[in-house]
């Protein structure tokens, strides 16, 4: 047996996911999150954006779930793999708006601790956020980085399957 063999036989026989699918015991998890989806899908803020967003944040926080989950929405809305591919070097890669650079940086800022003394959004930051984003745009971009918080607890804790689709099989 080969160790390919041996991977997906260990693949094949583990539990999907750490816990249970959690909506089963909290129903109002559903409502939560397609409240989420509606809020940021009011297309003030291109759903791409907010998919290489949600991306980077699935980067930062190690979590394959949400990598996965992300690349495939990017997949499916006909991003290249240059693109997707270079979300996690973002800062020095040609191929982002500025207003996807702009995004990319707030959800950093926003997920990553800040050096001691300074504020995670600086004053800068938010500035060159808001030169690229209306008001309902920047409150969009910051529900969907809060959206993104929301799952990022539920991926690091529950530990489901990783999956490219919402419609796969993810619980237990």
């Amino acid at each position: 047996m080969t160790n390919t063999d041996t991977n997906a036989t260990a693949t094949a026989t583990a539990p999907l996911s750490r816990m249970a699918d959690p909506g089963r015991f909290v129903p109002e998890m559903s409502d939560i999150s397609a409240a989420l989806f509606r809020a940021t899908g009011n297309r003030s803020v291109p759903r791409t954006t907010i998919s290489l967003v949600h991306l980077r944040a699935g980067q930062i926080v190690h979590n394959t779930y949400l990598t996965l989950l992300n690349t495939g929405f990017l997949r499916k809305a006909g991003e290249t793999e240059e693109r997707i591919t270079a979300v996690s070097s973002w800062q020095d890669a040609h191929c982002f708006t500025p207003a996807e650079r702009a995004a990319l940086a707030l959800v950093e800022a926003v997920l990553q601790p800040a050096p001691r003394g300074e504020e995670r959004v600086c004053d800068e930051l938010y500035a060159e956020a808001a030169k690229h984003f209306d008001e309902k745009a920047l409150a969009t971009l910051t529900i969907a980085i809060g959206q993104i918080n929301f799952f990022i607890a539920l991926a690091l804790i529950g530990k489901p399957a990783p999956v490219s689709s919402l419609a796969d099989r993810q619980w237990d």
